[in-house]
């Protein structure tokens, strides 16, 4: 049987259910990590000095991301159902309501969750950048300000979407995904090239390359987990600035994917696996003391390396944990 239904909207109706999917299966990967996250948190040892001082702060952002993330997929779930069944005879049937979907409150729900999730997710960002850079005030100011500016673009995309905005037509909305995407692309910049220093000088001191493997895995972490988020953050930034309905694949997943690769790392340092990367015994050492703040840049409080570059004193202090859960200092 020919449908009356325009090709274009046929399209935009697809989209809209296929992106839903994608997000049903996004969330079902984000809800297995925040399992398995907040196990391997919950077994770490409550005691042990500085390795267990992040494990409550990591289980707490666990759960508060995970519950955002549930509302804004509920939220999303539920208007799916009255676009096709509560309100499909609704004036202009399903393609108006996908293209007014900010003029349901449920949808801004949904989007309030996510931004709030995003917020938490950069802070987490922010947090191991400062640590690893030692919270330099020249890499600390510009950092913490795209960070509010982050934060004041998305508050300005809910007004204009609680105003019943078009959502292609919220120019803010654009820069907002500039923002938050370039936030993600300088964090990565700036803690790759601060282990790619500090490995040199590890090897300057130390004379033996097994231990550089230490900041290899750390690196390996950083990019990897950046990838998978910067590829659907790309498709979704093109696509929404040319109101393709690509946007639909993308937009109820996004932040469920940004959510996973903050996880995957948690999970896989925490149990002490490193990425793509054979375990050695410093690598290990590094992975366990990774697994005490649940992220790879937190490698850097574990080993907490300070160049004390001083003209009388030319040498590297390295703190890491050995297999037994002693703090070793090697001068």
């Amino acid at each position: 049987m020919l449908s009356d239904t325009p090709p274009t909207d046929l399209w935009l109706e697809r989209s809209r259910l296929d992106g839903m999917m994608l997000g049903a299966v996004s969330y079902g990967g984000f809800f297995i990590l925040t399992i398995q996250a907040a196990a391997a948190l919950i077994q770490w040892p409550r005691h042990g000095g500085k390795m267990a001082d992040h494990r409550l702060a990591l289980l707490a952002y666990v759960l508060i991301t995970f519950v955002l993330g549930t509302i804004g997929f509920a939220a999303n779930a539920k208007y799916t159902q009255m676009i096709w069944i509560d309100l499909r005879d609704a004036p202009g049937g399903p393609v108006a309501l996908i293209e007014n979907e900010m003029a349901y409150p449920i949808n801004l729900v949904a989007i309030s969750c996510y931004f709030v999730m995003e917020w938490f997710m950069q802070a987490l960002l922010l947090h191991r950048c400062c640590v690893i850079w030692n919270w330099a005030r020249y890499v600390i100011i510009p950092i913490s300000t795209i960070y509010i500016v982050m934060i004041t673009m998305s508050i300005l995309v809910l007004i204009q979407s609680s105003a019943g905005a078009i959502w292609y037509n919220i120019n803010v909305q654009l820069a907002y995904l500039c923002i938050e995407m370039g936030l993600s692309v300088i964090y990565t910049v700036l803690v790759t090239n601060r282990l790619l220093v500090m490995r040199g000088l590890m090897r300057q001191v130390m004379q033996e390359h097994e231990h550089s493997s230490i900041y290899d895995t750390s690196i390996l972490m950083v990019i990897e987990s950046t990838m998978l988020y910067s590829v659907c953050a790309i498709i979704f930034i093109v696509s929404f600035a040319l109101h393709s309905n690509v946007t639909n694949l993308c937009f109820l997943s996004i932040s469920h994917v940004q959510g996973i690769t903050q996880l995957l790392i948690i999970v896989r340092v925490a149990r002490g696996q490193a990425i793509t990367c054979e375990l050695s015994t410093p690598v290990t050492a590094m992975s366990t003391y990774i697994a005490s703040s649940g992220t790879a840049l937190d490698a850097l409080e574990g080993i907490d390396i300070e160049r004390v570059a001083r003209s009388e004193q030319d040498s590297v202090q390295l703190h890491f944990v050995d297999a037994n859960g002693t703090e070793v200092c090697v001068a």
